[in-house]
């Protein structure tokens, strides 16, 4: 019999690792996600832009967020992946790879750009005041949320999740700490106890 208690409170205890671990993969996986949709690009003065054409196809795929950070035009070379205004003073923004540097007649440094996916270079070269910046670093899918939400919900959101990550953290510190008393205020029984008849 108490062999069979045993192998249940085993069963128990393992299930209960089980869960416990999951749920911290899962609180981890929730920071992580928030930490770089919206804390680190609003620590770092970075803008995140969610990419809508497939012209940065594969490096940046519809619906990829990229988070692009100011950059010195001066430090820009061919490689980068910059957001730039299709035109000066239009809000509209384009993300695109520089494929070469040059200046123009006025001595003026500026930067051909091409898509990954394009089959040619962009008509126009793009001068420093369009620039908005340099793409630091990109989640996938993850631009699809940040199309949804405004910057007030995203301030909000960022409120709630962090308080209810917390009460979570919290609830599962105390759970643990009240399974560890319950355990400990258990008797121990011993394993080959003799069983007591009765008297006649």
């Amino acid at each position: 019999m108490s062999d069979a208690v045993q192998g249940v409170e085993q069963d128990a205890g393992v299930w209960g690792w089980v869960k416990s671990i999951v749920s911290w993969l899962v609180l981890l996986a929730l920071v992580g996600i928030l930490a770089l949709t919206i804390v680190i690009p609003r620590i770092a003065g970075a803008t995140p832009y969610t990419v809508l054409t497939g012209s940065m196809v594969p490096t940046y795929p519809p619906g990829t967020l990229i988070v692009v950070k100011p950059e010195d035009p001066a430090a820009l070379e061919a490689g980068d992946a910059i957001t730039f205004q299709k035109e000066s003073g239009n809000p509209e923004v384009v993300t695109h790879r520089i494929i070469m540097v040059r200046q123009n007649s006025q001595g003026e440094r500026t930067f051909v750009t091409q898509g990954d996916a394009n089959p040619v270079r962009d008509a126009n070269p793009v001068v420093p005041e369009q620039v908005r910046g340099k793409v630091w670093y990109s989640v996938p899918y993850m631009g699809h949320v940040n199309t949804l939400i405004t910057g007030q919900q995203r301030s909000l959101m960022v409120a709630v999740v962090v308080g209810a990550l917390l009460i979570y953290a919290g609830s599962m510190f105390i759970g643990a700490a009240r399974d560890r008393g319950r355990s400990k205020d258990q008797p121990e029984v011993p394993e080959d106890q003799p069983e007591v008849g009765a008297g006649t």
